[in-house]
């Protein structure tokens, strides 16, 4: 009897435990699916705030910033909006004033300023950055040592085959995302993995690693050594921007890219190397390449410049003998949206490279200074290097 009794507390005690852990997690609400893209290309939004007083919908790249959201019994509010075309956004909401990612969405924007998350509307036929049923590469996370004794990061795109063929060496794509942007960016946001896999099993590009480095060094001695984030630069071209940038272009030049040839098989010319980035990734890219001809043959700027005055100052290695550096490059791809704010400098510094009889590529789309636009600038520039 005794035994029994002593089993009946145990039970009951267990029960209580098991209650008292049930009643002390906080409530789940009811499960919200979001976003949801509709068949006909529209988008519903939801998000769970039961005890908010306002949900906005901040989407502004598909042309839906601050939409109020609608509230339903059980807390949830939602949205349904469009139709929006064919791409990949970054979107968030406003919950009372307060810019917050969505939830329900594993798909997120990486950036050292903001988070968003990210919704695709697809296609009615594959698009180049979609995943396809085709061999793919990989993609690793790399740490190196970094300049000032930092450790830095990497992510490294190795193509179809690398591991299997391991007879073989390849070219590299040195890729620099924006301002605030990740090394995670141009593989996330971009799909730049995604849209070389479909071009190597389209026959349209040919293999190649690409190294996305983290552009922003300063950041991360900052960090490694206890310091605060340094603040964002308050001119794109003043003294502290291209003092930075020539941080990040010894760390490019002297630590990453030994790195990776010494540790991925690589074919260690310069024609075999190129070097392109986004916004402040695409001046981090023209500085280094007009700093180091002798390691790249292929420069993509994608959306950025350099003013005429400091080509003038800095860069008469490239202008004194066009003939030579027009040898030397064989690309030089400048590519900017109409509506990109950095659109006048863009046109102002490729007239100036005409004057000086300097060749290169130059492509404009419409739309502005996005990710959307960046993939279109990926899609003219992969198909052509190393070949």
């Amino acid at each position: 009897m005794k035994t029994q009794s002593t089993i009946l507390s145990v039970c009951f005690l267990a029960i209580l435990a098991i209650s008292s852990f049930v009643h002390g997690q906080p409530p789940r609400g009811p499960f919200v699916i979001s976003p949801k893209v509709n068949p006909d290309k529209t988008v519903t939004f939801s998000y769970l705030a039961p005890n908010a007083t306002t949900v906005l919908l901040d989407g502004n790249q598909f042309g839906s910033a601050n939409v109020p959201m609608t509230k339903n019994a059980e807390g949830v509010w939602s949205i349904t909006v469009g139709p929006v075309k064919p791409d990949i956004y970054p979107y968030g909401f406003k919950v009372d004033g307060v810019t917050v990612m969505d939830p329900a969405n594993v798909a997120f924007f990486p950036n050292e300023r903001f988070k968003a998350s990210l919704v695709e509307i697809p296609t009615d036929s594959p698009a180049i950055y979609a995943l396809q049923n085709v061999p793919h590469g990989s993609v690793t996370y790399e740490y190196y040592p970094s300049v000032e004794s930092s450790t830095g990061t990497l992510v490294v795109y190795t193509p179809p085959g690398y591991t299997k063929e391991t007879a073989k060496k390849y070219p590299v794509y040195y890729l620099i995302s924006g301002t605030t942007d990740t090394e995670e960016t141009f593989w996330k946001v971009g799909k730049v993995n995604l849209m070389l896999d479909n071009m190597i099993a389209q026959g349209k590009a040919k293999p190649m690693i690409i190294v996305m480095p983290y552009g922003n060094p300063l950041a991360k001695i900052a960090e490694q050594t206890g310091k605060d984030k340094p603040s964002d630069v308050m001119s794109r071209d003043g003294e502290d921007a291209l003092r930075r940038m020539k941080l990040f272009e010894t760390d490019l030049v002297t630590k990453v890219i030994p790195y990776i040839e010494k540790n991925y098989r690589t074919i260690n010319n310069r024609d075999n190397r190129a070097i392109g980035g986004f916004s402040r990734g695409g001046g981090q890219t023209l500085r280094t390449a007009f700093n180091n001809v002798d390691k790249f043959a292929y420069v993509c700027s994608y959306a950025s410049y350099i003013s005429p005055a400091e080509m003038d100052k800095s860069f008469t290695n490239i202008t004194s003998n066009p003939a030579k550096t027009n040898k030397d490059f064989k690309l030089l791809f400048s590519g900017i949206g109409t509506e990109d704010f950095l659109y006048k400098g863009t046109t102002e510094w490729e007239n100036y490279l005409k004057d000086k009889k300097i060749n290169f590529k130059s492509y404009v789309t419409d739309g502005g200074h996005t990710w959307m636009n960046v993939k279109k600038y990926l899609n003219e520039t992969l198909p052509v290097l190393f070949k």
